[in-house]
């Protein structure tokens, strides 16, 4: 019976450390159908390409920058099988998401178009699909869609989904000013529900929550394998009226939209029970629309960093990052600590 208790605890310290809510978050299992159906597609030779280890460091090698990338490009897939890498990349995101994702890849031909050569290699077929470890109900594996712009990092484990982070939107230009897509504007929201959140606040409100009078020239976390918590700025949500929370609940959701719906749920659901208190939403810059600009949210356990001053302020990088989350690096350690003979 001793054991048996033994046992029980030590699976709900787990469970607890690691948020796992197998009933409600069953992104993974979709996960593993869509990534086994993509690698059943390849050839040997495009397979080896797609797969690394799981604890090889490639896993962690990621950029949002254009550059030379490990694991197989959309370029060198056949029809069917980019249509089985997207099946698995909609795995990852709700809808509008995806959609985002989707529009992301193609302003590589916008810019093209605006630079005309002047630039870096601008191809829409240079996005990246990895999978580290073998896609299973059962032990770990991960996997991966990068390319200039965008960078989807997921972590499953035993068939539960522990990890979505880092995940990076960019779009440039912000906003399409000429040709058959002008117009445009990919992340709008993430955008105007901030700068929307920042003009509701009252005089005293707003001189709290801009904390510099010039933007940060991109996101402060960079490409940082780690995100450690940075120094709270801004003004806290407890100091804000209750209208005021609300849309900084639709800023903080339409983050969340960047993970599958039923992850989006738990999370939202928790930040909501532990109250939002805690949770600091920091301005940089002018509020005006088409000046450099940046923002941050940040919570015990997360961060929001949003940054819109190159190619004069119409260039947007914006990142999800969780302290304790990122690539499942820390939920893992708990896991093992708890469950020794689970690697």
């Amino acid at each position: 019976m001793k054991v048996l208790i033994l046992a029980f605890v030590i699976a709900i310290t787990s469970s607890i450390a690691l948020g796992w809510y197998t009933q409600k978050i069953r992104s993974g299992a979709p996960m593993v159908e869509g990534a086994n159906r993509f690698l059943a597609s390849l050839t040997p030779e495009k397979r080896a390409k797609a797969s690394f280890g799981f604890n090889d460091e490639e896993r962690l090698n990621w950029h949002f920058v254009p550059r030379a990338r490990k694991g197989l490009p959309l370029k060198e897939m056949s029809q069917a099988e980019r249509d089985l890498a997207k099946a698995l990349l909609k795995t990852g995101l709700q809808q509008k998401a995806f959609l985002k994702a989707d529009a992301i890849i193609g302003l590589e031909l916008v810019l093209r178009e605006i630079e005309k050569g002047s630039g870096p290699v601008r191809d829409p077929e240079l996005y990246y699909v990895s999978i580290f470890g073998e896609p299973t109900l059962k032990g770990s594996w991960g996997w991966r869609v990068e390319g200039h712009h965008l960078a989807l990092n997921f972590t499953v484990v035993n068939g539960t989904m522990i990890a979505t982070a880092p995940s990076f939107f960019g779009s440039n230009p912000a906003l399409v000013k000429e040709g058959p897509k002008k117009g445009l504007r990919i992340l709008a929201a993430e955008e105007d529900l901030a700068r929307g959140l920042v003009e509701s606040l009252d005089e005293k409100q707003r001189a709290t929550a801009i904390f510099d009078k010039a933007a940060p020239p991109d996101i402060i976390s960079s490409n940082k394998v780690k995100a450690d918590p940075l120094t709270p700025k801004g003004i806290a949500a407890g100091s804000m009226t209750a209208a005021q929370k609300k849309k900084l609940e639709s800023l903080i959701t339409e983050y969340l939209a960047r993970m599958p719906a039923d992850v989006a749920g738990e999370r939202l659901g928790k930040l909501r029970s532990a109250g939002w208190d805690q949770i600091h939403f920091g301005w940089a810059g002018p509020i005006g629309v088409g000046e450099p600009h940046y923002y941050r949210v940040q919570g015990p356990t997360f961060l929001i960093e949003y940054d819109n001053t190159q190619n004069n302020a119409n260039h947007i990088h914006s990142v999800w990052r969780d302290f304790d989350g990122d690539f499942g690096r820390d939920l893992l350690k708990e896991h093992y600590r708890a469950t020794p003979h689970s690697r």
